[in-house]
């Protein structure tokens, strides 16, 4: 049986040309493809405030110029301050929220991580603004992003369909692209995050879902004054296999390679040295399995996963993991770190494991498939692991098992996995 391993794992030609494209060294290290680095790190856009009467305040700050024109892009703050939880002077970690594909800036989400205490920012990426905040009788936003009509901004960006997420590399300007514009808005949300009084500059973190999963791919490999970084679903190589986005890029022709090198995060991942926890489910459709591994296994710096079987493809669903919190608290906050496990190996008819931890480790489990075909349609098998010390042992994947890995629960109910091993098919 056989692992991803980034050291080891040989790529196909196409992609290793992407990778050389991201791993070259940049004039004076100002810019990574379209994006000017120094700009978007040093440069506080402009923020006009909407509205500073509620829990929740929103915002337009400036974009980047899109057909020729200045944009603004949407979003909405709080803090424990703007909650009223805490008082002027107080200095909070602050978090990025990134929307994925459907989706806009959630009140509910900032609100979330607010009561959580930090101080959190969330954009739309598709120039547009969701319907004003509504609030029920203990003060929770009622989740507006979810329904209600979106407002076209004057001087928005571009939407986020699939011609400017795809067909956008047919043209010679990269200023129309919306994977540029996405990574670019991150990035100046933060700058603008960390310009307030209240925000710890030195503590920040981002996490976005699906296509936000996809960004905060890019964003973690091109910003590395976060401290922490969880895409939830989205990953790279999203030419290759069953990605859902792969015949999109098909389509390009003689273009695709163009549009790997500048926007799949496979191209880019190993600039990332910002701590990264990947956040995924094994059946979800979008972005998967093989594909994950991929960009798991290409991040040069501190790494970590959490696959769950059959985990649901939504926003509530890609924001309710708790190590999602618990690992940014780590980072940001000196919580207590998740546990760390190493590589499974077979020794036998076991298979044995060894995790770091510094709270105690409460269950594990081995998960396989035997199925073939689609990996969004395949059933999987859990069995129950044992925990001696350090040690987790269980029993041998069954040998016509073609993917499997570890999960492991510590004393919180929080749980990390190992690597999934991928069984190499005839």
């Amino acid at each position: 049986m056989a692992a991803f391993h980034g050291a080891n794992m040989k790529l196909p030609l196409f992609t290793a040309t992407a990778l050389l494209f991201t791993i070259s060294p940049c004039l004076h290290g100002e810019s990574v493809g379209p994006w000017d680095l120094d700009a978007l790190k040093k440069n506080v856009p402009a923020v006009k405030w909407l509205r500073q009467d509620q829990p929740i305040h929103s915002l337009t700050y400036a974009g980047e110029k899109y057909q020729g024109h200045d944009t603004e892009v949407f979003a909405f703050y709080a803090s424990p301050i703007t909650l009223g939880e805490a008082k002027a002077g107080t200095k909070f970690p602050g978090v990025v929220l990134i929307h994925g594909g459907g989706g806009t800036a959630f009140a509910e989400w900032v609100q979330l991580w607010a009561k959580r205490g930090y101080a959190a920012i969330a954009m739309d990426l598709n120039g547009s603004r969701p319907p004003e905040v509504e609030f029920d009788a203990k003060g929770t936003a009622l989740g507006n992003g979810h329904k209600g009509i979106r407002t076209r901004l004057p001087n928005g960006g571009p939407a986020h369909g699939h011609p400017e997420k795809f067909d956008c590399i047919l043209t010679a300007d990269t200023s129309d692209d919306w994977p540029f514009h996405a990574a670019a808005s991150v990035m100046r949300a933060h700058t603008l995050l960390r310009s307030f009084p209240e925000v710890d500059s030195e503590h920040t973190a981002v996490t976005g879902i699906s296509w936000g999963g996809y960004t905060t791919c890019l964003v973690a490999s091109l910003d590395d004054r976060f401290k922490a970084a969880v895409p939830v679903y989205g990953c790279g190589f999203l030419h290759e296999g069953e990605s859902v986005q792969k015949p999109s890029i098909d389509k390009l022709v003689t273009r695709a390679i163009d549009w790997v090198k500048a926007y799949d995060p496979g191209s880019l991942l190993p600039r990332c040295q910002v701590p990264i926890l990947f956040v995924n489910g094994t059946n979800d459709v979008h972005y998967v399995l093989d594909s994950y591994m991929k960009s798991y296994a290409v991040v040069p710096g501190e790494k970590y996963m959490r696959i769950q079987v059959n985990m649901p493809h939504g926003h509530p669903p890609g924001w309710a993991p708790q190590e999602i919190g618990l690992f940014i608290d780590s980072k940001c906050r000196s919580g207590k770190a998740l546990p760390v496990p190493g590589k499974p190996e077979i020794k036998g008819d076991q298979v044995f494991v060894t995790c770091q931890s510094t709270t105690a480790l409460k269950a594990a489990k081995l998960n396989y498939t035997r199925d073939t075909g689609l990996r969004s349609k395949r059933q999987w098998t859990s069995v129950p692991a044992t925990i001696e010390g350090s040690t987790i042992s269980a029993p041998k994947p069954p040998a016509n098992a073609n993917t499997w890995f570890i999960t492991i629960f510590d004393e919180r109910d929080a749980m990390v996995s190992t690597e999934v091993t991928l069984v190499p098919q005839p």
